[in-house]
């Protein structure tokens, strides 16, 4: 590690690297320590005691945030033409489908999310080695394949995010913007926390929030007592 400059000394010596923090002290502790030139994203990291190689412990699922996540999210709607309206009072940033499914396999993939209808499945489907990887592809279990096109799309723009435990038993997500108030940052924190609680799989033994991190962009990780959520 390079030698630290005397700001981010003064920012590290913010963070009590021994202490385990109440949510709500850390969601104002990470505002203080995000001094960077642009809206940093804040993230939490949440790691349990599950094994995500078993089927029956894999944690999975969706939350709306009640302020959502700051970020402008690229809507892409593949839909039938008798839908493309419904996408678009939804808020769809791109609505198509053949001139849209042309431009992934020609390698376009500049969309944070894609919607879809279930009868057009089949035809997405090819396109899964360009999707998957990319965690675009259109999944019903996180609301991205539907029939209610507007209210999909209404949802994803208004802070709906969907969540999975990575193979390190690892939750990420963004949550929030360093802009946010302290009160905001919390409340988005603890809907998270609280609906990946609910989806603790029955099989599970032991402790099963091992550990709470929150940080912002570029800055250092804030330790969350788990017992305190």
């Amino acid at each position: 590690m390079g030698k630290l400059t005397k700001k981010q000394k003064e920012l590290m010596s913010k963070v009590d690297q021994n202490k385990l923090y109440s949510l709500n002290e850390a969601s104002s502790l990470v505002k203080e320590i995000t001094k960077v030139n642009f809206d940093a994203s804040v993230d939490l990291a949440i790691r349990l005691g599950v094994d995500p190689k078993k089927a029956n412990e894999m944690v999975r699922g969706i939350v709306r945030l009640p302020h959502g996540t700051g970020k402008n999210v690229k809507v892409l709607a593949l839909v039938t033409p008798d839908k493309e309206d419904e996408a678009k009072e939804g808020g769809a940033d791109f609505i198509g489908l053949d001139q849209f499914l042309q431009k992934i396999k020609d390698g376009w993939t500049d969309v944070d999310v894609i919607v879809t209808m279930p009868t057009l499945m089949a035809k997405i489907g090819s396109l899964g080695k360009i999707l998957g990887p990319r965690g675009l592809m259109p999944n019903p279990k996180t609301g991205t394949v539907t029939m209610d096109i507007k209210k999909a799309i209404s949802d994803i723009k208004s802070g709906k995010i969907d969540f999975k435990v990575d193979k390190d038993g690892i939750i990420h997500s963004s949550i929030a913007k360093a802009s946010f108030s302290a009160d905001k940052i919390f409340e988005n924190a603890d809907e998270l926390i609280k609906t990946v609680i609910k989806l603790k799989p029955t099989s599970t033994k032991g402790s099963y929030l091992k550990s709470i991190s929150m940080s912002s962009t570029m800055s250092y990780g804030i330790a969350v007592d788990t017992n305190l959520v």
